[in-house]
This record gives structure tokens, sequence and C-alpha cells, in this order.
């Protein structure tokens, strides 16, 4: 990194940082502090949505999962606007009748005080985990930049988002995320544009659609019912739905979000517009990924985009090996420039029923895979402590071996301004469920606003505190996006179908629920453990087996005298 890239990433995360707490400095009472004053816009709550959702991951995980699978990852957004659309009609307006600071305190009045506290308590355990993972995604990037250890940049991104997020609460994390996602769009849409002025002479944004067509890139959709693939039509429409809902619904990092909104109509218009945009943003991001890919196609690349890879491997007894795989990949290279020209003219010339040069495209791409599949192992008996999985090391690999001076600090600084986005929201909401559903509910005596207000910012302190030390001892897990998702989908489905149950199913009461839930839990744990089924699937079953649990449950269990609140 140059000078000019430096002032430009340290330049853009200070602004955000005084900013943000400059603007929103003295909150006095726990409406201000927590439902930021409920004056929000839609476009404020769309944007800020956006990024509580769009973390790091999503911009270091995603390219690097499109460089390697293709763009079927989308899928697993196909159930947002679906989930938007229900929330709009059915949550938002239960949430602002009564006037709550939290998803979990509706489920008290409903239910009872353990079911609202075993609800939130499932909430701060899978948030908080993944608050540390949000963390852990850009210290990984700027270790590879400094070659600075990971505990350090873990701490100092933490302690960045921790300023502004306890001096101003939610209002400060909606005003900077609009900063943020701007830097975000800006940077994304100058990477993307100068991949395609990057490929050769000759080679159009339409020839690389066709060049990643003709690799198995351009895959999209999949209509196949396979419990072995992971993102399919079906997984993203049913699983992605039921995961969309759970999280956009009943997690306190998105419903906090909403609950700023001035009135029902803003609050519903935001989440209208986070459905609209979601899918095409995510496409967007993974296409980049796809333009990354071409552009590898005929540009060296490494072996392992993991620089410790390398470094691991020098410094072994299987340097030599590793060589020989490297002179190997770097012949496929060579053999891919004319046989893609070649398909390019067939293409061009509309001799579409050749597939020669497509057949050999994709047997040159699989005797790739394969020989980097065989430089992993090699990096496993070298080390065994180096992650070999490079998915989330692609990306910024391009970003920093290709991009001019500038935008290097450009593209750090969108990745860290999701960091920090999602990272806020996740403490400001872990902060607010802390204080409202267990602190303020349990504490006998009456205290002031600004009593509750120190609380909140305490408890924002403490989860960020908890935050580092779990990005501390975070670790790489297959990839990263993926990670994020797997622990909200081993608690999402349950808390949803305690929601569901209270929303509809009223003749079931807080016992029966309670006992459902606990044993769901379990269940699912169990499910993931043994890996039965692909992660989006835990979402659907998880709701459909607390809920039917509890029917079943309430059958043999006295009613309680419990209000139901319609």
């Amino acid at each position: 990194m140059q000078t000019v890239d430096w002032i430009v990433l340290l330049g853009t995360l200070l602004f955000i940082v005084l900013y943000g707490a400059w603007k929103t400095k003295g909150s006095k009472n726990v409406k201000d502090y927590i439902r930021g004053g409920n004056d929000a816009h839609w476009w404020t709550i769309g944007l800020s949505v956006m990024a509580t959702q769009a973390s790091a991951i999503t911009f270091l995980s995603a390219p690097g999962q499109a460089f390697h699978d293709g763009m079927g990852f989308v899928q697993f957004y196909f159930g947002v606007p679906i989930a938007m659309i229900v929330i709009c009609m059915v949550f938002i307006p239960i949430y602002h009748r009564l006037n709550v600071y939290t998803a979990y305190e509706y489920l008290e009045s409903r239910f009872d005080l353990k079911t609202r506290s075993l609800t939130a308590i499932l909430f701060l355990i899978q948030r908080g985990l993944a608050a540390g993972i949000t963390i852990f995604a850009p210290a990984i990037i700027l270790s590879s930049v400094l070659g600075w250890d990971l505990t350090t940049l873990n701490i100092i991104i933490g302690i960045l988002v921790i300023i502004y997020t306890v001096s101003g609460g939610t209002k400060a994390v909606n005003i900077t995320q609009k900063q943020q996602m701007g830097i975000i769009f800006i940077g994304m849409l100058i990477a993307f544009f100068i991949i395609i002025s990057y490929l050769p002479e000759g080679i159009t944004f339409s020839n690389a659609l066709d060049i990643a067509g003709a690799s198995g890139k351009m895959e999209i959709l999949d209509f196949s019912f396979d419990l072995d693939n992971r993102y399919t039509f079906w997984s993203g429409i049913i699983g992605g739905t039921f995961l969309a809902l759970s999280y956009f619904g009943t997690d306190q990092s998105q419903v906090q979000r909403y609950l700023t909104g001035k009135s029902i109509k803003e609050s519903q218009l935001g989440l209208l517009f986070n459905g609209l945009l979601k899918v095409p943003m995510q496409f967007f991001i993974l296409l980049v990924g796809i333009m990354v890919f071409v552009f590898y196609q005929f540009n060296a690349s490494p072996l392992n985009f993991n620089p410790k890879s390398k470094e691991a491997i020098t410094n072994s007894q299987y340097a030599e090996e590793y060589t020989q795989l490297e002179n190997k990949l770097s012949e496929i290279h060579d053999s891919k420039d004319a046989i893609i020209k070649g398909y390019l003219a067939d293409q061009e010339s509309g001799n579409t029923k050749n597939a020669g040069h497509k057949k050999l495209i994709q047997e040159l791409n699989i005797s790739e895979k394969e020989t980097r599949e065989a430089a992993k192992e090699l990096i496993k008996k070298a080390d065994v402590t180096v992650e070999t999985n490079d998915k989330d090391y692609v990306f910024i690999h391009f970003i920093l071996n290709n991009l001019p001076r500038g935008l290097i600090g450009l593209l750090l600084a969108v990745i860290l301004s999701a960091a920090m986005s999602s990272t806020a929201s996740e403490l400001n909401a872990l902060a607010s469920t802390t204080a409202i559903d267990l602190y303020k509910r349990n504490v006998k005596q009456e205290k002031s606003e600004q009593h509750y207000v120190s609380a909140s910012k305490f408890f924002t302190l403490t989860w960020g505190l908890l935050a580092i030390i779990v990005a501390c001892f975070a670790s790489l897990f297959d990839n990263l996006i993926q990670l994020v998702n797997i622990i909200g989908s081993i608690f999402y489905g349950n808390v949803l179908g305690i929601f569901l149950l209270a929303f509809f199913i009223k003749f079931v009461k807080s016992n029966a629920t309670f006992i459902a839930a606990l044993i769901t839990q379990i269940v699912i744990i169990f499910v993931w453990w043994q890996d039965w089924l692909p992660f989006l699937w835990l979402n659907a079953l998880g709701c459909g087996i607390v809920m039917l649990l509890a029917i079943i449950l309430q059958l043999f269990i006295p009613t309680n005298n419990t209000p139901t609140h319609e």
C-alpha cells in the first residue's frame, strides 16, 4: 500500500467514527438511545437494514464464493423479498402498536417472562458469536496487508466500532450506515469497471460472460432437490424465506433498525426498499467475483490465495513438489488462452454447435481444480495451522495486486466500513436486548431514564469486548459468509416458530411453547452436528418442530391464566 491508500483508508474510517460520535452525542433517554428518537425516514431505514446485513464478510467472501463456485449462491437470497412482505404485513404493525423497544417484549405479553427471556438469550448467543466473526473478517484482510497479528487487529477494529456505538446508540448506527453504504456502492462499482477494463483487448463484458458460462460459473438456478447441494432454488425460496423471516422479523439487530421509523408506513417502505434491492445487490457482488475469475483466465494467479500458505510451503520439504504444481498451473493457463479465443471465435461466427472448445475449457478447469486441491494437501502437510481454504482471500488478493494507488485504500475502506456498520448494529442490538429484556425486566426498584441509558452504554461496551474476544479465537470455517449463516440457522428457525405461535396459534400457551423451544434447540444442534441437512433447511425444520411440539404439548398441559394479546 502506498501513502495515498493509507490517507484514503484512515481518512474514511476516522470520518465515520468521529461524525457518528459527534452527530449523536448526549442521548438523555431510552427512546433516543435505543429507538433513535423515532424520527428515521424510509430511506434511512432501508439503507440501515442493508448495511446491517451487508457485513465485511459479504464483500470479502461473496466474490471468492463466485470465483470458486459460480453465481448459484445468489439463490440463497431469493426468500428475502417474500419475507419482507410478510414482515410488513404482520410483524411491523404489532411491534408499533405495542410500542416495544425490543422484539422480545411482545413475547411476555403473549406468553410469559420465561419465554421472553429464553428467546432473548437465544438471540444473544447467536448474535454475540456473529459479532465476533464480523470483526474477525476484516482483521484477516489487514493481517495480509500489514503483516500484523490478528489479535492486535481485532482489538483495533473492535474499539473503533465501540467508540461511536457507545456514544450515540441507535441513531449513531443509523447515521453512520448511510455514509458507509455510500462508500460501499461507490467502491464496488469502481472495482467492477476497473476489472472490465483490465481484460485483454477485444474481450468485452459480453465475452467475459460467455467465458464464465463456458466454465460453468453462470449457472444461477438449480431446481434439483439434491440435499447435498447447499444452494438450490428450493433451499433459497423455502429455507431462505424462513431464515429471512427470522432474521429481519425477530433478530433485534434488524428489528431495532425499523423500530426507529417515524411511522408504520416509513418502516414498511424501508423494508420493502431493502427487499427490492437485496437480490440485485448480491447478484452484482457475485458478478464482481465472476469478473475476477475471468481476469485470472488471462493473468497468472497463485496456487492458493492465502499468502500464509506460500510462506509455509517455501520453508518446508514440500517446496519442490509445490513448485511443480505451480508450473502445471502455469501450463494450464497457457493452454486456456488459445482455447478461450477459439471458443469466442465460435460464438462470434455463430458456430455454437461446435462444443469442442467449451469441452476443452471445462476439462482444463477440472485439471486446475485438481491441481489446487493437490496444493492444499501439500500445505496441510507443511503446516496444519495454515488455512488452505482460500475463498476469503481471492478478492483481497486481486485488490492488493492489481488496483491503482488510492483505489486500494478505497476498497479496503469499503470492506472495513461494512464490518463497522454490521458490528455496530449487532452491539447496539445486543446491548438493547440485555438492558431491556434481562436487566430492566428483573430490576425490582424503579430507575431513572438516564440510569438505563448508562446501563445500555455499559452493555454495549461489554458486548463489544466479548465480540473482540470471540474474534481473537475465531478461525476460518469453509467460508466466512457461510459460517455466519450457519450460526444463524441453528437458532433462527426456533425463534421464528415461537413468534409464529405467538401471532397465529392463539390456543398455545407459555409452558408448552417454552418446553417445545428447549427440545427444538437441542434437536437442531444435534441435526447440524450430524450434518444430516444443509444449513438453510435447519430454519424451516426448527420452525416446524417448535410449532408442532408446542401444539401437541398444549393438548396435555393444563391451560394457564397468562393473558393473550391479539
